[in-house]
């Protein structure tokens, strides 16, 4: 597979986009664009959890559905959710009922209710590696790496749940705390 793809608009692309114009668009305005926040990194935790066993392209077409029955990922009102709540989610087909990932949402934005403020960002951002070497096919792109390895072992250590290695590897690389943009692709700066 050809790690970079053209679009019709000439410009050079990581490849895993593919034709899909929602794909694009992430990928040129959002994808490894660096993301602070404790609300704004707990909505990528909790859609990265979801997404696992899943396409991407599947939570990011969802993702406005999410947002709303999630009360836009903040972390007090979900911490707040009830059994009742977790029903409604349940029978929303707009999400991926999916009840543990669900659990692990609510418990997650508990957990981050008892940090202080800014903790949650401080945190997750102390494990971006420094600037490696920009990567020339998909074949130099690593699913799990000893930074979100490290990452997932400190959150699961505070009792967050949905977190593993290679989760938190995608969550580093959507939230820009590593640059996975191949060689020769626009983003490249």
């Amino acid at each position: 597979m050809t790690s970079l793809l053209t679009g019709a608009d000439g410009r050079a692309r990581c490849a895993w986009i593919g034709t899909d114009a929602e794909y694009a668009r992430y990928h040129d305005e959002e994808w490894g664009v660096p993301l602070h926040g404790d609300r704004a990194l707990f909505e990528k935790m909790a859609l990265e959890g979801f997404q696992a066993g899943l396409s991407w392209i599947t939570i990011l077409r969802k993702r406005p559905r999410f947002r709303e029955v999630f009360a836009g990922f903040a972390p007090e009102t979900v911490a707040a959710f009830d059994d009742d709540d977790v029903e409604r989610l349940m029978a929303d087909a707009g999400i991926i009922r999916n009840r543990a990932k669900i659990l692990a949402t609510i418990g997650n934005a508990r957990l981050v209710t008892e940090m202080t403020p800014g903790e949650l960002d401080e945190l997750m951002w102390s494990f971006a590696p420094a600037a490696g070497i920009r990567p020339r096919s998909f074949a130099d792109v690593p699913a799990v790496t000893d930074e979100s390895t490290a990452m997932s072992k400190a959150l699961r250590k505070r009792g967050f749940r949905f977190v593993g290695a290679t989760t938190m590897y995608a969550l580093m690389q959507s939230a820009g705390m590593v640059d996975d943009h191949i060689e020769g692709c626009w983003r490249v700066t």
